[in-house]
């Protein structure tokens, strides 16, 4: 952990390289100092293609939810760090594409404790060497 899931609608595949978005995602929670192990943080995105926004009267409405999974273990302080930090990270991203149509950005998070989530990862081996 941290798992992070970025989805975005469809119509904005063509205004986006999202690969270059989930590594400035992982550099972020990389650059915190330790508070993630690096050899367990995931990034993903998926594409909506299914969707409804507000009263669909905008059919080019856009947006992009984020989901940080993370497990047990680091202070409220540190969640919001992080939070702030990633959140600040998709405004940045996102400012052009803000500027030029109507998109909506958010982000979650949520904590595991120790016995819900199953784990087996050999990553970590190259972090420790």
């Amino acid at each position: 952990m941290p798992h992070v899931t970025v989805e975005y609608t469809s119509n904005l595949k063509a205004e986006c390289d999202l690969k270059a978005l989930l590594k400035k995602i992982n550099e972020t929670l990389i650059a915190a100092g330790g508070i993630f192990p690096v050899g367990g943080i995931r990034s993903r995105a998926i594409e909506l293609h299914d969707y409804f926004i507000a009263d669909g009267a905008d059919e080019d409405d856009a947006f992009v939810h984020v989901t940080l999974k993370i497990g047990a273990g680091r202070s409220a302080e540190e969640k919001k760090v992080i939070c702030d930090r990633l959140f600040k990270q998709m405004e940045s991203y996102f400012e052009g594409v803000f500027e030029t149509r109507y998109l909506a950005l958010s982000m979650e998070l949520y904590e595991f404790g120790a016995h819900e989530t199953y784990k087996k990862n050999n990553i970590h081996q190259r972090y420790t060497k």
